[in-house]
Formats: C-alpha cells, sequence, structure tokens
C-alpha cells in the first residue's frame, strides 16, 4: 500500500464519521461511534459538535443517538451531472409512470454500487419502488449492468477488480451478457432480489456514446392490468431515447455500433 503523500487527520475522523452513520439506520451513540472507529469519546466530540452545526448530522432525543440528515444527499445532487440528470427525467418519468401504471427509478454509477438519483412512483395503489439515495451492487442490479454494457473493455476490467464478480458468475458469462444488452439497447431481467419483480432497464446515453445513468421499471403484473409489459418496455425506450438525445446522445445509434 502507497504511502499518503498529504494527511489531514480532523477531516479523516469528520469523514469517518459520515461514512460509519451512512451503514447505520438507526444512527449510533457518541460512544458506539467512537467505540466503532477505534477512537476515544473526546477525540470525535468536537468532530460531531461540527458536523451537527453544518447539518450534516442530527441528534435523536429519544434515543440520544446520532444519524445522519438529508443534507449530504442534497449537497450531492447539487453536481452539475446529477443536477441536470434529475431535472431532465423527472418530468418524463412522472408522465411515463401515469402512462404505464408502473414505477421508475433512475440510476448513476458510484463506486463499486448504483445509486438512484430518482424515483417516481407509480399512481395505483400497489407500489413497487425503490428508496430514493439507495445504493446497489452493481452486479445485482439491471440497471448497473446496462450501464456497464457501454464501458470500453479497459474500463469494464477495472470495475471488475474494484467490484468483484459474484461467485456465480463468470467473467466470459458477463461479457456475453453485457454485448447481448448493447445489442439490443436495454435488459428485462428477473429482480435479484423480490419475487415475481420483472426489471426493464435502459441507458442514458450521452455525446461521447457512454452510458451516463439507467432508468428502470421494477415491473409489477397487475390482473387489471390495461398496458401490456411489450408496451411498458416500448414506453421506457421512448423516454431513453429522448433523454439521451437531450444530452447529445443517441441511444439507438450508440447500440448498433457497439455491437
Amino acid at each position: 500500500m502507497s504511502e499518503k503523500k498529504y494527511s489531514a487527520p480532523a477531516l479523516e475522523k469528520g469523514l469517518d464519521i459520515l461514512e460509519l452513520l451512512s451503514e447505520e439506520e438507526f444512527g449510533l451513540s457518541q460512544v458506539e461511534i467512537a467505540r466503532n472507529l477505534n477512537r476515544s469519546v473526546s477525540e470525535i466530540f468536537r468532530m460531531i459538535v461540527v458536523l451537527q452545526d453544518r447539518r450534516y448530522v442530527m441528534l435523536d432525543p429519544h434515543s440520544d443517538k446520532y444519524m445522519l440528515t438529508t443534507f449530504l444527499f442534497e449537497v450531492a445532487h447539487r453536481t452539475p451531472l446529477v443536477k441536470r440528470l434529475t431535472s431532465l427525467a423527472g418530468p418524463a418519468m412522472r408522465r411515463m409512470t401515469v402512462k404505464i401504471n408502473q414505477s421508475a427509478h433512475l440510476t448513476i454509477l458510484s463506486g463499486d454500487h448504483v445509486l438512484v438519483i430518482g424515483q417516481v412512483d407509480s399512481p395505483g395503489d400497489n407500489v413497487m419502488s425503490v428508496r430514493l439515495g439507495a445504493k446497489i451492487g452493481i452486479w445485482r442490479a439491471s440497471s448497473g449492468r446496462v450501464i456497464l454494457a457501454y464501458l470500453p473493455d479497459e474500463a469494464l476490467l477495472e470495475t471488475i477488480d474494484k467490484a468483484p464478480l459474484p461467485t456465480d458468475m463468470s467473467l466470459e458469462d458477463i461479457q456475453q451478457e453485457l454485448i447481448h444488452i448493447r445489442n439490443i439497447g436495454h435488459e428485462v431481467m428477473d429482480s435479484y432480489v423480490v419475487s415475481g419483480i420483472v426489471n426493464i432497464s435502459a441507458p442514458i446515453i450521452d455525446h461521447s456514446g457512454l452510458a451516463i445513468a439507467a432508468l428502470t421499471v421494477p415491473h409489477i403484473k397487475r390482473l387489471d392490468d390495461l398496458t401490456s409489459f411489450t408496451d411498458c418496455v416500448s414506453s421506457l425506450l421512448e423516454v431513453t431515447k429522448s433523454l439521451s438525445a437531450s444530452l447529445g446522445g443517441d441511444a439507438a445509434a450508440s447500440a448498433e455500433v457497439l455491437s
């Protein structure tokens, strides 16, 4: 492991606290935070006070535990890519969900996960949705596979180094599956997480021909559905092609070039 060129201990303590709390649904007490980070309470006390003052962390008065606020998520949404994507996709997603009576979510790559940056529920009484801000392993999400399908081979191999394939997936199999996704421009796949859900996912392509995001419909079959599954696929592809065009990309052309 290479030696750090620079060090900022106070900053690192603050980031350690944020990363730790991001994995704790019900928060942690000051003592629990110190224990998890192998630090003394006095070491982290001022960090927590500053993080509270800056609105990144809040203290639950009932449990006396510290939890992340949504402020960090709000800050992330100020980045140009996320802000532009959500502003472009939001209205189109809302129109689509009304039309097909299904939920939809928008994701981008974030390290070795996909991050849900946009989510719209269906207007019906029965809803299948993914939580806004959720992080999902890239190999267990159709959206992750769809985005990876448009990466150059070298970048794909780098991603696999960072996020190793599950034991039930081989490199040869995943490469063939990603080629198929590029050929048809989308993926239809049974959910890895919820039985009975079929994910329909398609890429949003930018001017460089890369997929910078994916739009996914976790399709649930209702007995009184008036919209066919095929129509849901067509509606999703219509939206992603329109969004790609808005970003200077062409999803259909990219699929042809890379096939």
